[in-house]
């Protein structure tokens, strides 16, 4: 096969979304998969699936690296849907820079190298900040930060990078809160929101930096498409938020209250060391994408949200 496109993490929230758009264009698809029983029921039409997880590094999976247009990467074991323990964190960086790494073999034994590779990464690379700072913005330039996020989206990214030294567009797409009702955030906050027990998380201050589902996915298409896109792309909203204003906003298109803060205490109950991170955020803007001349479809959080609670996105 040639001129396909290989795509991990596919049974993810953004993976599977993806994965349907390219299929109802026409794309041949492969999914490289834990389960191909569910990736199947998940996102019918792909060319193949294959089994692939983490840390296997070799199987029927690097074949189909060969004479790919495209390597798209967004496996990862979730981060902060269980408590943190030693060895959930660790589980959550071999996941990711292990799996990675396997991917840059397979692409150096490939005779015909893939013409991109989108390795996802995230905005937790800049670090997290206790409060939304009004003046100081975080760009594809700024440097990374150093908590544990941090050193997982560094290391991350440093073993995707040799994959450039094979003539392969390499592109590492920080994410940040990728809404949508099916998983992260928004879907575990409109629960106590539908019985009247929604709030802000920890201070309120914090700041999100944000994406709508959909703009997500047409980022990454956008990407696939235009060779101008290379090296770091933030993944993100233009206009980011507090978490006041999450809440606020989640209420008012719910028809509830936003007047229960959870507070830091019941987080760190639920997650120890990652409630750290669940109430922190950072201020971070799309510069490459607006060089580029991405069209937002959602480039405010009112209406993204509205859309998504509407129609179950």
């Amino acid at each position: 096969m040639e001129g396909h496109i290989v795509i991990t993490g596919a049974t993810g929230v953004i993976g599977a979304e993806l994965a349907r758009r390219l299929i109802a264009r026409g794309e041949k698809v492969i999914l490289l998969v834990r389960s191909t029983a569910s990736a199947k029921e998940k996102v019918p039409g792909a060319a193949a699936y294959l089994h692939w997880d983490a840390g296997l590094a070799s199987g029927d999976w690097v074949a189909a690296v060969d004479g790919a247009r495209a390597i798209i990467h967004l496996a990862g074991k979730p981060l902060l849907e269980a408590r943190w323990t030693e060895e959930h964190k660790k589980e959550c960086y071999d996941s990711r820079i292990g799996s990675t790494k396997h991917m840059v073999a397979a692409i150096a034994l490939a005779k015909r190298k893939p013409e991109v590779f989108i390795s996802a990464s995230a905005i937790g690379y800049y670090g997290s900040f206790e409060q939304c700072s009004d003046t100081v913005e975080l760009d594809e330039s700024s440097p990374g930060g150093g908590d544990f996020l941090a050193e997982i989206c560094i290391d991350w990214e440093k073993a995707a990078i040799p994959a450039a030294e094979y003539g392969v567009r390499l592109v590492l797409l920080r994410t940040g809160i990728v809404l949508s009702t099916k998983g992260g955030m928004l879907q575990k906050m409109i629960t106590p929101f539908s019985f009247f027990l929604g709030g802000p998380v920890g201070s309120g201050r914090q700041c999100l930096s944000w994406i709508h589902l959909d703009d997500e996915v047409n980022c990454i298409l956008a990407i696939l498409d235009d060779s101008r896109y290379e090296g770091v792309v933030n993944a993100v909203a233009p206009v980011p938020a507090t978490m006041n204003d999450f809440a606020r906003e989640l209420g008012h298109v719910m028809g509830r209250p936003s007047l229960l803060p959870v507070p830091k205490i019941a987080v760190q109950l639920l997650m120890g060391e990652g409630a750290d991170y669940a109430v922190k955020g950072q201020r971070v803007v799309p510069r490459a994408l607006e060089h580029n001349g991405f069209v937002f479809r959602y480039p405010d959080l009112g209406p993204a949200l509205g859309d998504l609670v509407s129609n179950g996105k």
